[in-house]
């Protein structure tokens, strides 16, 4: 009986083993690819997260997906390769939004075949502002400020040797206010890479709380480049130098820009930036900024700048051939945009508001008393070797801008306003499609003879041959003055035509042309209540110089756009403006 059931079982062998081969020729075939395992999520700042998992032999790739907050649908947020043996495998995303909530999970791939999605890995990216930390020396090496950091700066804070800075979306950095004057200077041959977001601005500030904020609480960002100047000889950034020319670590030392001749330097981009409460003046006329370009060239770009409650002037801009976009100044201590000693470059849509002469703080220094939109000077000072005749002339071209100064009882302490605009000093330039309003001492000052040559002494300048060109300007409450008065001495009035240049001296009032502009010396509630969208049937929303020829066409380059309305807001336009700014009194 054994043997029997032995000759059986290898009789039907070759059956079973038929059957066997016919049932593998009906399964499917090809790889397959398994979860990985061990999925987590780590917050590495504000706005990135590192991903990490196990991978198993023979995997190919992974697709990763993202998901945002507890309920939101997945999508695809990147693939990474296999190492091809078992590991730890890392997925770094960025690009985040900050405090927020993300899911993850990853699918694994194998050929054609993907497994399953693994199970999920969530975690929240920091905050702005997390962390904090100290700078107190300069920066020579390339490094980067991070936005869930709020950075002080102790003392004069110089990139040298080279470096570039590398700022964060959103990161928060002030000035010291024990250490009077601090500030951030990028110096010829670095950059800086100061890019922020509608959403997400870089804020330079005071350390102090809000409400207790004051113009001078620091020093301000200065940026010093390798374009010409007009200025021969060794001149020194205003306000450098407090502690002698030694170069050491942290300190004011001097800060040379002139004798460069690189017109298209470049010192980084500035984009979404913010300075606030800045400014300070160790002696008189000797002050530093909220915004300071020395000798910049054109390969530098800023867009979507703010300066708010400063000492001096918002932007100046001495020497060099720097374009910028979409500027705003509000409650400056000086003038709006100050403009000298050759400078070159072009800006178009410009904000400035003042509405209050504010006080500064303690040991900083003064305010001025003449406040002025724009105030632009040729040559003046050691080294003007041909006084206000001295080349490079200072001829840049100014484009879209709204200016509204504090009207004549607004500011304290004498300042009613100044000028519109204050070009002296041998100083031209072409200025097109802007809005002036609340300048008490008038519209426009032509200060000078040689300022007036600027112009080919012509009432109406022939665009294809003047370099001083006033186009397309509407003024409100300029004490209907469009020109300065005929105060000089000799009596010598510089003026221009107003039909000619197509200028408006409006009796309309300054608030009833904008959607939101408060009364004259009264603060917005809000930052959103300035709004400079013209009102419907507003006359600034046309009347503006569309299509540029001659001179005008030529600086304009394609940098620069006509507009068929004057001023800095396209009405029914984007606000530009609106989500980044900010406005503060204290």
């Amino acid at each position: 009986m054994p043997r029997t059931r032995r000759f059986v079982a290898l009789a039907a062998l070759p059956a079973l083993l038929a059957a066997a081969a016919c049932s593998d020729s009906d399964s499917p075939s090809g790889p397959t690819a398994l979860p990985v395992i061990g999925v987590t999520a780590t917050a590495v700042n504000s706005s990135s997260i590192k991903l990490t998992f196990t991978s198993r032999t023979g995997d190919n790739s992974y697709n990763i997906e993202r998901a945002e907050g507890a309920a939101g649908t997945f999508a695809s947020a990147g693939t990474v390769a296999a190492p091809g043996t078992a590991a730890t495998v890392t997925f770094n995303d960025g690009s985040l939004k900050p405090q927020t909530l993300y899911r993850y999970r990853v699918t694994t791939v194998v050929g054609s075949a993907l497994s399953t999605p693994s199970s999920e890995a969530s975690v929240t990216t920091l905050a702005f502002g997390t962390f904090t930390a100290e700078i107190s020396g300069d920066i020579t090496t390339s490094r980067t400020l991070y936005a869930d950091t709020t950075y002080t700066l102790k003392g004069f804070i110089h990139v040298t040797n080279g470096a570039s800075l590398t700022i964060q979306a959103g990161t928060k950095i002030v000035g010291d206010f024990a250490t009077v004057g601090s500030s951030l200077f990028i110096m010829r041959g670095a950059k800086i890479f100061s890019n922020g977001t509608a959403d997400a601005p870089v804020v330079f500030t005071s350390s102090r709380a809000v409400g207790s904020r004051q113009p001078g609480d620091w020093g301000g960002l200065i940026l010093v480049g390798n374009a010409p100047i007009n200025r021969s000889g060794s001149v020194e950034v205003e306000g450098t130098a407090t502690d002698g020319t030694a170069v050491v670590s942290g300190k004011n030392y001097s800060v040379l820009y002139s004798g460069g001749n690189t017109l298209t330097d470049n010192s980084g981009t500035i984009t979404y930036t913010r300075v606030e409460f800045a400014g300070y003046a160790p002696a008189a006329n000797q002050e530093l900024n909220s915004f300071t370009f020395a000798a910049v060239g054109s390969g530098t770009r800023i867009s979507y700048l703010e300066s708010l409650g400063g000492l001096d002037d918002a932007f100046e801009f001495f020497g060099g051939a720097l374009d910028g976009d979409h500027l705003v100044a509000y409650e400056t201590g000086d003038d709006m945009f100050d403009m000298s000693e050759g400078f070159s470059g072009r800006l178009q849509y410009l904000i400035g508001y003042n509405s209050v002469q504010l006080t500064p703080r303690t040991g900083a220094g003064s305010l001025a008393t003449d406040l002025q939109g724009i105030e632009n000077d040729g040559c003046n000072g050691s080294g003007c070797d041909n006084g206000f005749d001295t080349q490079p002339f200072t001829i840049p071209m100014v484009a879209n801008f709204t200016l509204i100064g504090c009207g004549a009882q607004a500011c304290a302490g004498g300042a009613a306003g100044g000028f519109g605009m204050m070009l002296r000093r041998g100083t031209g330039g072409y200025y097109v499609n802007g809005i002036l309003g609340r300048f008490a001492a008038g519209g426009v000052s032509i200060r000078d003879a040689n300022t007036f040559a600027r112009a080919a002494n012509a009432a109406t300048p022939d665009l294809a041959t003047s370099d001083l060109q006033v186009r397309n300007v509407f003024m409100s409450e300029v004490a209907n003055t469009p020109f300065q008065a005929n105060t000089a001495t000799p009596a010598t009035q510089f003026s221009l035509d107003l039909t000619g240049n197509t200028i408006t001296n409006s009796t309309a009032t300054a608030a009833s042309l904008f959607t939101g502009l408060p009364a004259v010396a009264t603060a917005p509630a809000n930052t959103a209540a300035l709004d400079w969208t013209p009102v419907t049937g507003a006359a600034v929303g046309t009347g503006g110089l569309a299509t540029f020829t001659g001179r005008l066409q030529t600086k304009a380059g394609s940098f620069i756009v006509g507009t068929s309305y004057v001023g800095a807001a396209q009405p029914g336009g984007t606000k530009w403006w609106a989500g980044w700014t900010n406005y503060a009194r204290n």
